[in-house]
């Protein structure tokens, strides 16, 4: 296994290096084509952790390790796209990732690193972590001009149109999108803050699953929807696709908006999933002592709730956020994370006025909680994917995000982060909690 282990390293290590050759590569480039054919961008994280040590009176199977700590995560993906025909493109993007979170990402609602949603092995392993086709239909002849991005090829593309896109995607590249809070690459790493805390969103441990995604846009509005599979098992890697028994159905409406010269956005957010989930309140009139939510796992069981997520440009250095969240909580978490209520607001500037324009730096605040039926499983003794202390004194969680990302050259940033949590995994009997972090992020 250790061999594994240094043959895995081994293979990431050559993938960074061949992804920032190509970075340097293409900085020398000069950018003459107003319409690609192809696309080639590439991204490296790293994002290292620590924790100092904390009290606590208890702690259980899934706590957050009391005794201090140091993590570390690592992602490397490549974004390569190719235009098959008119509106038609595919998009392909292998990934290595490996690490862990502090104690697992066990703990806490909010987990304070984004990045290792998208692990599970601590070893480097690879995964194709995207595979889609996008057909997009123009409704009228005004078009935009589209910089080239992840996923995304440069030149011209309608500004009303319908599309449609099928294959292996990250649902929320699609929805519950923030200007100002959405990639824990370059923004807020905590899971609360990266998209609305109670939608419990479909994909496999690493982030993605099957879908199919419909999508009409104009510039004022837009209206989205995605079926998407859902796990076998609780974050599992594995999907099912007994589509007529199981999958996740995904609406949002978005209104964008001028508020005093300044744009906005405003999205409302939908969601219902139908998995094997585990009943909280079945569970505890099973075994009072020590509820167990696979003993009552069944098809049929579903989860349904709705989001709110707003942005707005203060001025075009300084813009704020806000998001509210609400499941029914009846059912057992399936995909994202222990959350069931979430508000979360907050506000991100680039360094501007200071002579920093690639800076930025933002400073956030998600307050999380459970349903009760959630909340007394817990009590029980129960445990979930996530949480677990044995038993719990109930009360809502706090997490407080600072970061400040550095440009050091064209393609390289590195965030210095501070988080603070208060009743990590809603239990006031843990905590609080002080987190440290340094994200190096090369992109391009």
């Amino acid at each position: 296994m250790f061999k594994n282990n240094i043959n895995q390293t081994k293979r990431l290590i050559a993938f960074i290096i061949f992804i920032l050759t190509i970075v340097n590569v293409n900085g020398q480039q000069t950018d003459t084509i107003k319409d690609d054919r192809f696309s080639v961008h590439a991204q490296t994280t790293v994002i290292t952790q620590y924790k100092p040590a904390f009290t606590a009176k208890y702690s259980g199977q899934n706590s957050l390790q009391t005794q201090e700590e140091t993590s570390r995560s690592t992602t490397s993906t490549l974004y390569l796209g190719a235009k098959l025909w008119q509106g038609a493109s595919v998009f392909i993007n292998p990934e290595i990732a490996g690490g862990a979170g502090l104690s697992g990402s066990l703990g806490v609602g909010s987990s304070a690193n984004g990045e290792t949603y998208r692990i599970d092995n601590p070893a480097p392993t690879f995964e194709l972590a995207r595979l889609f086709f996008r057909q997009i239909f123009p409704l009228g002849k005004e078009t935009t001009y589209q910089e080239s991005d992840f996923n995304k090829l440069g030149g011209s593309i309608p500004t009303n149109y319908f599309s449609f896109t099928v294959g292996k995607i990250c649902v929320a590249d699609f929805f519950d999108n923030n200007r100002y809070s959405h990639d824990p690459r370059t923004q807020f790493m905590s899971w609360g803050l990266m998209s609305n805390g109670a939608w419990d969103f479909p994909a496999n441990t690493r982030g993605y699953t099957p879908s199919v995604v419909l999508e009409y846009v104009t510039p004022e509005n837009e209206l989205r929807y995605g079926f998407s599979l859902v796990p076998t098992t609780p974050n599992g890697m594995n999907m099912s696709w007994n589509i007529s028994n199981t999958g996740s159905h995904t609406l949002e409406f978005t209104h964008n908006y001028t508020l005093a010269g300044e744009k906005g956005a405003l999205r409302l957010v939908s969601f219902f999933n139908n998995a094997k989930m585990g009943n909280y309140n079945q569970s505890i009139a099973l075994n009072p002592t020590a509820p167990d939510l696979f003993a009552t796992e069944a098809i049929g069981h579903i989860k349904y709730g709705f989001g709110i997520n707003s942005e707005q440009a203060l001025n075009k250095d300084m813009g704020i956020f806000f998001r509210a969240s609400w499941n029914d909580g009846h059912n057992e978490t399936w995909a994202f994370t222990e959350i069931d209520r979430s508000v979360s607001f907050g506000i991100s500037s680039n360094g501007n006025q200071w002579n920093r324009q690639n800076d930025n730096v933002g400073l956030a605040l998600v307050i999380s909680g459970l349903s009760t039926p959630h909340r007394k499983y817990l009590e029980a003794g129960g445990n979930g994917f996530e949480l677990g202390d044995g038993k719990l004194n109930y009360s809502l969680e706090h997490l407080a995000e600072l970061y400040y990302s550095v440009q050091l050259q064209k393609y390289l940033y590195v965030s210095g982060t501070y988080q603070f949590i208060l009743n990590p995994g809603y239990n006031k009997d843990r905590g609080p909690v002080n987190v440290f972090s340094i994200r190096v992020h090369a992109a391009f």
